[in-house]
């Protein structure tokens, strides 16, 4: 291991249950046992959920087949502690806990027409653009290249950005038919309407940035990053699934990944190819002796009463624990003697700044650490906006008894890092 082991506890505090079912879903996603889905599956669903608008039938079939766990898991807290015990949602409130039954019974929904993504992101598209929409190509280049491009994002390429502006799907890297909307993505809003409110299901999110910026424009593994000639040389769909895959391998083996290294010269394909076919004739040979003893294993394990309980046998996370607290219950946490003086780390989104108050110091440890995302890669803003904004995120850390850690950028840092002063 390249870290050292010791025992981390993660407190979540969002601002509405949907994205608290999307980490549900992605937890276990990542740790799906090694046995029953391979590394590579494994960051494709990923990064299918996570970036694509509409998704391959396969994938749509594992969202159902995960809301239906975790239907069993939010209803029943001891069945998720059996299978899941490195995620606690006991804190979460009753009525909490039966909103999110409802939104995983509405990824379970087979039905395609409760939830027409393609539609709602070309009327989110029309509403955006408004005049510019029959132009939408030369606003989509000016926010590439004048914007994402210009802030650090050169990695992201033309024909993938324009893909996922026009239709929502960011990531194609299984060949297949992307027609089925990601209902993982769907979340509810108050809208009025004739001057009542009335709640609506739909897509609300990002339209114009792009998920990319998550894990496509950086990587520990430089090669991933060369240009020829000015362009890059992979894309940022090939950085992403480097960096998805090198995380989940780490998770799991506890290791660096590194990249498997491809046969600089034809002759050696060849050699290769013909220790395959010698090695078939005997793994042939062998199919009987493995599958008797695989026989051998599965009825010792039932006689010892091991069963067949594989359908959710996640990977064991021993010294890690996630757990989900109440929505917007961040400004409370002071209030409770359990959470005093206790973090050392805390992270905010450019979303939940408002949060970060003096009560602050309160839930922190000694010398604590803050991190706030800034509004870097937030496109609508102009750059007299986003230096303003991380001016602001200085002031009301300092107002909160933090101090930087040096100088703090907005338009090229997208996080600013403050430490606890002592004696607060």
């Amino acid at each position: 291991r390249r870290w050292p082991c010791r025992r981390i506890s993660f407190y979540v505090v969002e601002n509405n249950l949907e994205l608290i079912g999307r980490h549900l879903l992605f937890l276990a996603l990542a740790l799906e046992p090694p046995d029953k889905m391979g590394l590579q599956e494994k960051s494709e669903l990923y990064l299918e959920l996570h970036g694509n608008s509409l998704i391959r039938s396969q994938t749509a079939a594992y969202l159902q087949e995960k809301a239906h766990f975790l239907i069993k898991c939010i209803t029943n807290l001891d069945y998720f502690q059996c299978t899941l015990p490195a995620v606690d949602v006991s804190a979460l409130k009753f009525k909490e806990r039966d909103q999110l039954e409802a939104i995983f019974k509405f990824w379970r929904n087979p039905d395609l027409k409760i939830f027409q993504m393609d539609k709602m992101w070309d009327l989110r598209n029309r509403q955006y653009l408004g005049t510019r929409y029959d132009s939408r190509k030369g606003a989509y280049d000016w926010d590439l290249s004048m914007k994402l491009h210009d802030r650090g994002a050169f990695v992201i390429g033309r024909n993938e950005y324009f893909k996922w502006r026009e239709k929502g799907v960011a990531f194609e890297i299984r060949e297949g038919i992307y027609d089925i909307p990601n209902k993982s993505i769907a979340s509810g809003l108050l809208l009025r309407h004739k001057g009542e409110k009335i709640p609506a299901r739909g897509y609300w999110g990002d339209i114009v940035t792009g998920p990319y910026i998550a894990f496509g424009i950086e990587s520990e593994e430089k090669s991933l990053l060369k240009t020829r000639n000015g362009i890059h040389v992979k894309s940022a769909q090939d950085i992403s699934q480097y960096n998805i895959t090198a995380l989940f391998h780490e998770l799991v083996n506890g290791s660096c990944y590194t990249l498997p290294s491809s046969p600089e010269h034809s002759s050696q394909a060849n050699i290769c190819e013909v220790i395959e076919e010698e090695e078939e004739g005997s793994s042939l040979n062998n199919m009987g002796e493995n599958k008797e003893e695989t026989q051998t294993e599965e009825s010792q394990s039932q006689a010892k009463g091991g069963g067949s309980n594989s359908e959710y046998d996640f990977f064991p996370l021993d010294n890690v624990r996630v757990h989900f607290l109440p929505v917007n219950c961040i400004q409370d946490l002071h209030k409770k003697m359990k959470f005093e003086r206790f973090f050392n780390v805390t992270y905010f989104s450019c979303s939940m700044v408002q949060h970060v108050t003096p009560k602050l110091k309160l839930i922190s440890a000694p010398k604590a650490t803050l991190i706030v995302e800034l509004a870097r890669f937030m496109l609508d803003l102009k750059k007299e906006q986003i230096e303003g904004f991380a001016d602001q995120v200085a002031e009301v850390a300092k107002e909160a008894g933090y101090v930087p850690f040096g100088t703090v950028d907005g338009m090229k840092d997208t996080f600013a890092r403050f430490e606890l002063k002592e004696g607060c």
